[in-house]
């Protein structure tokens, strides 16, 4: 199985349909869960958190909101793809030999222990998901340019992964693969 994570960014440009597509081509067959970035939604909570000052953990949640958002506009683009929100429901939909489009259970990351801070977005949202579905390869298609030289700690650094990334996967038996969506 693998996790591929689309950032919320590439919804800003053609590239999200282009992944999308490669998604489709690529992977055909293969058993495939799209975990969607935030994206714009994401950004309009942090801004009214800014504004309104309420705590982390509804921010978390309403940045979860977001990406429930992101994975009905992914699904409004790909109607075949099918939409699951719980490790169950994903697994049911897979064995349909569906790309599934992860849309998580807040109560479901709440039962897991995951934190509701800005320190985990969608990026260790998809390793946490690899890891409980034992998947062989996590791959983060980020809009930002990647230099494959870097660790994930210097990615992390340079906020092109979540802070918690690290932590998410220190014990990860997949592979992990970051990459710009051009390179997809």
């Amino acid at each position: 199985m693998i996790i591929i994570k689309l950032g919320g960014s590439l919804a800003e440009t053609d590239a999200l349909y282009d992944c999308l597509d490669s998604v489709e081509q690529k992977y055909q067959g293969r058993a495939v869960v799209i975990v969607p970035g935030g994206g714009a939604f994401a950004e309009q909570v942090r801004a009214a958190q800014k504004h309104w000052r309420f705590d982390d953990r509804t921010a978390h949640h309403m940045a979860i909101l977001a990406m429930h958002q992101m994975a009905l506009l992914f699904k409004g683009l790909k109607p075949d793809f099918s939409i699951a929100g719980s490790l169950l429901d994903i697994r049911e939909q897979l064995s349909r030999q569906r790309v599934v489009i992860w849309s998580p259970a807040i109560v479901q990351l709440d039962n897991a222990g995951i934190q509701a801070n800005w320190d985990i977005t969608s990026d260790s949202l998809s390793a946490w998901l690899a890891g409980a579905l034992s998947a062989s390869e996590l791959i983060l298609v980020k809009s930002a340019a990647i230099d494959a030289k870097l660790s994930l700690a210097q990615l992390a650094g340079q906020d092109i992964i979540d802070s918690a990334f690290c932590d998410f996967t220190a014990q990860a038996a997949f592979k992990i693969t970051v990459i710009n969506a051009r390179n997809f």
